[in-house]
C-alpha cells in the first residue's frame, strides 16, 4: 500500500481490524436472528425479563430476529463480493450500527423498567455492535478503492 499523507500512519494496520469486527458482529448477528426467529423469549429475557414469554414479545422477538438475520446476511454478502473498500458492505454496516445504536437508546430510555441484573449486558452489547458497525463502516470508506478518473469528452 502506498503511503497516503492524508491518513494516519497506523491506518493501514487498523482499519482491516475494524472491518473484521464488523464482520464478527454481522456473523452473531445472523446467529441471534435465527435464534430469535426460533425461540424469541431467549434473546428477549436478558432484554425484557418474564415478559420476554408473554404472545406480544414473542411478535416482536422474531420481527427483531428477522431484522438482525437480514442485517447480517446483507453485511456478509456484500463484504464476501467485494472484501475492501466495499460502498455496499459499508452501508450494511453502518445500518446495522444505527439499529445497534438506537437499542441503546431505547434501552436507556426504558432503564428503570428492565430487569437490573440484565440491562447493562443489553446496553453494553448494543453499545458494542454500534462502535464496531461504525468502525467496520469508516474502514470501508477509507479503504474503498480509487475511483477512476472518468475520460474527458471532446468534441
Amino acid at each position: 500500500m502506498a503511503y497516503d499523507r492524508n491518513r494516519l500512519p497506523g491506518a493501514a494496520a487498523v482499519l482491516p481490524l475494524f472491518r473484521y469486527a464488523a464482520m464478527a458482529v454481522a456473523a452473531g448477528r445472523v446467529g441471534l436472528g435465527v435464534a430469535a426467529l426460533a425461540r424469541p423469549s431467549v434473546p428477549a429475557r436478558p432484554w425484557v425479563g418474564p415478559s420476554a414469554d408473554d404472545p406480544g414479545a414473542q411478535v416482536l422477538g422474531r420481527a427483531l430476529g428477522a431484522r438482525d438475520l437480514a442485517l447480517g446476511l446483507g453485511a456478509l454478502a456484500a463484504a464476501r463480493k467485494e472484501p475492501y473498500g466495499s460502498w455496499s458492505a459499508g452501508a450494511w454496516y453502518a445500518a446495522g450500527a444505527l439499529s445497534d445504536a438506537l437499542d441503546v437508546a431505547v434501552t436507556a430510555a426504558a432503564w428503570p423498567q428492565l430487569p437490573r441484573a440484565t440491562r447493562w449486558l443489553v446496553a453494553a452489547s448494543a453499545g458494542g455492535a454500534a462502535i464496531a458497525g461504525a468502525a467496520g463502516t469508516l474502514a470501508t470508506l477509507l479503504q474503498r478503492p480509487a475511483m477512476p478518473a472518468r475520460p474527458v469528452e471532446s468534441r
